[in-house]
């Protein structure tokens, strides 16, 4: 029997996929901020690898996760076109804690959504991880909800230890013109109502981060050094920290009052306390 379509909601930011063209390059950029990235872990399906691979920096509250074809002799079309539009973030994965009360709900959304399983392996920890994810069309930036099925295997302790004392993938910045259309779609992938932004855009408030869809300009100025690729588009992450900024203001030679915005992987991050 089919719950109610309020079940299944968002329940936060799960991770932000980040299309990179070699992971070693790209994790280096990451830990010259202060994060400490993981070991490479290829994707799998049915048991074989697909060619694609990621680096995951684990947060206590989400994470980012850099993805690249690792074998040329499988490219993978959906990173080649990330990259032929930009070098960044890609996808937007919001978590769930039920992916059939999820699917029921995004299909009375008019999504045509479907559950996809898949699972990858989970060093140094014994078995493998698994998730359920629901992807939501082929749109770039591309939405989808996902659960996780062994959430131990992917937030193990020693990989979410930061030298810039990183905890939470706190936002995400989407700049969109005009932020409605963007943010209506995000509102019914989240099955949550959006709220006036106080920078002139839009806010989708979950109960674990936020996602702000903001006019070029106001992206802009909220992102300092952003380049504004084809809209619409995820410009930048803000990352809470659990010192008041103080390692990453110090590892930046800035003042930890100020703001702090660097960038990696065309990716600008802001850096909460």
């Amino acid at each position: 029997m089919i719950g109610p379509v309020t079940a299944g909601l968002a329940t936060g930011l799960d991770h932000v996929g980040v299309a990179v063209p070699e992971l070693g390059a790209a994790a280096a950029e990451w830990e010259a901020l202060g994060f400490s990235v993981q070991p490479l872990l290829p994707h799998m399906s049915c048991g074989t690898p697909t060619g694609t691979g990621n680096r995951n920096i684990m947060l206590r509250e989400g994470y980012i996760e850099l993805l690249a074809t690792i074998d040329p002799a499988k490219p993978s079309g959906t990173i080649t076109r990330f990259l032929a539009h930009h070098t960044g973030i890609h996808v937007l994965t919001l978590a769930t804690d039920d992916e059939n009360a999820a699917q029921a709900r995004l299909h009375h959304a008019g999504f045509a959504a479907t559950i996809s399983r898949s699972s990858r392996p989970a060093p140094p920890a014994e078995g493998e991880a698994a998730f359920a994810r629901i992807p939501l069309a082929e749109a770039d930036p591309r939405l989808q909800l996902l659960r996780h099925l062994t959430p131990d295997l992917v937030w193990q302790a020693p990989f979410l230890a930061h030298p810039n004392q990183a905890i939470a993938l706190q936002e995400v910045i989407v700049a969109a013109d005009p932020p409605a259309a963007f943010a209506a779609r995000l509102s019914r992938a989240a099955g949550r109502p959006v709220a006036p932004d106080p920078m002139g855009g839009v806010a989708l408030r979950l109960p674990h981060g936020t996602v702000r869809v903001l006019p070029p300009d106001a992206a802009r100025h909220l992102l300092p050094g952003a380049t504004l690729p084809a809209l619409p588009a995820i410009l930048g992450i803000a990352v809470r920290t659990a010192d008041g900024n103080a390692a990453i203001a110090a590892l930046l030679g800035q003042d930890a009052q100020a703001v702090l915005t660097a960038s990696a992987s065309g990716v600008i991050v802001r850096f909460l306390a």
